[in-house]
């Protein structure tokens, strides 16, 4: 693929349309490569996306956690910008992740319905026509690679080297999809042993998950390493601190939060461990690095889930807390240090501003739905007003500046109690734990918020979800399941 971008670019003598493939003209999805691409352009920057999983708004020392030692995303934070509603594309794994690698609201892609995510016996992934950001990148000659959990579908056709991806290490989904998982018997009767992928062959089959933030650092290391002379962006998505929860025997003991602050603090080291390896190999004022996490934490595994802080809620709801995440962004030089942000922000904004940055410049049609944060990134103003918060396809909450609007109170969830059916409104500023809702003192602003909701519910284009889909052989087990539930 890489090929035929060069030889689209030789013959149109640097500037030129790049579309992935004929169905994307279809979709709108273009990018325009300016003519900054021509000889003599500086070499654009690396990018480095650190994803951790799970990891709650409150779980770091630099965003409040009293007992849990994060020093190298502390320091991070004191060096670079630390964003205060950094915002997850989606609640839950797979359509998040959609989210981030496409720049589009997962429900666009299909990426998101009522199944939640994608399984072992799902037959879906992210279709071949959406273009990731890594697809992106390779148009400009990047070296591009996956460290970690997918979780876009595991089947071949849709892997990480079928999506832009010079390189693959890691996990097809998450880590507790095993038939070990003793908490539900479909699981145990259906599913593979847990697969460690490298490309699109299994190199082990239920690897010991205490090492695997230890070699997905060591994977992550050896690519930056490799292309230090090129330009690169390596997504290093872990699968801490997902349950089941794993530390290696060094870590073992050593936080004063249990077993959940060992992997917190062992992922903290790995941070470490990338950061200085761009120093040594002088690339730090060359490389943009950005931490945040999939979505909010899994709080109802009790002390082996996280904290979303002050924030209400968890993994999988629309409230902030299934939303909101740490969020930091690093490069000196150009990244303002010591700042803390309250820029509204997305996940969704890292496709475009990394395009910007590599000299893509999405056309005016792209059909993207992010912004270019390079400009709060620098100190000027975030371009975004707006957040639309889905769940399991549905959406159910809407943010206009400083005020979150629910049409009604969302289904209670694993430690949520249950609100009534009315509408809900929130100045999500002055109380982000969403304990006041200002409705009633507020008519005429819950009126405005509604028509806006229903008028992008209109417009919105929505594809039917790809992860209802189950493999013929699970088919009829599957069926059974759920008439038993």
């Amino acid at each position: 693929m890489r090929r035929r971008f060069r030889d689209m670019l030789a013959q149109l003598g640097g500037c030129a349309v790049l579309p992935r493939r004929p169905l994307l003209l279809g979709l709108g999805m273009l990018f325009l490569l300016g003519c900054a691409g021509a000889a003599g352009r500086e070499a654009p920057p690396n990018f480095v996306i650190l994803l951790a999983d799970d990891l709650g708004y409150g779980d770091l020392g630099s965003f409040g956690h009293p007992t849990i030692r994060t020093p190298n995303l502390d320091r991070l934070a004191r060096e670079g910008m630390r964003f205060t509603q950094f915002y997850a594309a989606a609640s839950l794994c797979t359509p998040s992740r959609a989210g981030l690698l496409t720049g589009r609201r997962p429900v666009r892609s299909g990426m998101m319905g009522a199944r939640g995510v994608l399984y072992p016996d799902s037959s879906g992934g992210l279709p071949a026509a959406e273009t990731t950001l890594a697809e992106a990148l390779q148009a400009r000659d990047y070296a591009t690679a996956l460290v970690g959990k997918w979780h876009l579908g595991h089947l071949p056709e849709f892997l990480p080297e079928q999506h832009g991806f010079d390189y693959f290490f890691g996990l097809p989904y998450s880590n507790d999809m095993r038939p070990e998982n003793e908490h539900w018997d479909y699981a145990r009767e259906n599913f593979p042993p847990l697969p460690l992928l490298e490309g699109a062959s299994a190199i082990e089959r239920s690897p010991e998950q205490a090492q695997l933030t230890r070699r997905f650092t060591a994977k992550a290391v050896e690519f930056i390493e490799r292309h230090q002379e090129q330009p690169f962006f390596l997504l290093l998505s872990y699968s801490a601190p997902h349950t089941p929860l794993a530390v290696s025997a060094e870590r073992t003991g050593t936080s004063k939060r249990g077993l959940y602050g060992d992997v917190v603090e062992e992922l903290d080291w790995s941070v470490g461990a990338v950061v200085e390896t761009l120093r040594r190999l002088d690339l730090s004022e060359r490389t943009l690095v950005f931490f945040t996490s999939d979505n909010g934490p899994w709080n109802w595994r009790g002390l082996d889930g996280g904290s979303a802080g002050l924030l209400r809620g968890a993994k999988g709801s629309p409230w902030e807390g299934g939303f909101r995440v740490p969020a930091i962004a690093w490069m000196p030089g150009t990244v303002l240090a010591n700042v803390t942000s309250s820029a509204l922000a997305s996940a969704l904004d890292l496709f475009p501003t990394f395009a910007g940055m590599a000299g893509l410049q999405p056309a005016a049609h792209s059909g993207l739905d992010g912004f270019d944060l390079l400009p709060a990134l620098t100190g000027a103003e975030a371009a975004r007003d707006e957040l639309f918060y889905y769940n399991l396809g549905n959406l159910r909450a809407y943010r206009q500046g400083g005020w979150k609007f629910f049409p009604q109170a969302p289904d209670s969830w694993p430690g949520e109690e249950r609100e009534s059916g009315r509408p809900l409104l929130f100045n999500i500023e002055q109380d982000p734990s969403e304990k006041h809702n200002l409705a009633d003192q507020h008519p005429e602003r819950l009126a405005r918020l509604a028509a806006r909701l229903a008028e992008f519910r209109r417009m919105a284009p929505q594809t039917p979800s790809h992860l209802e889909g189950i493999l013929p052989e699970h088919q009829e087990a599957y069926a059974r399941y759920r008439a038993d539930l």
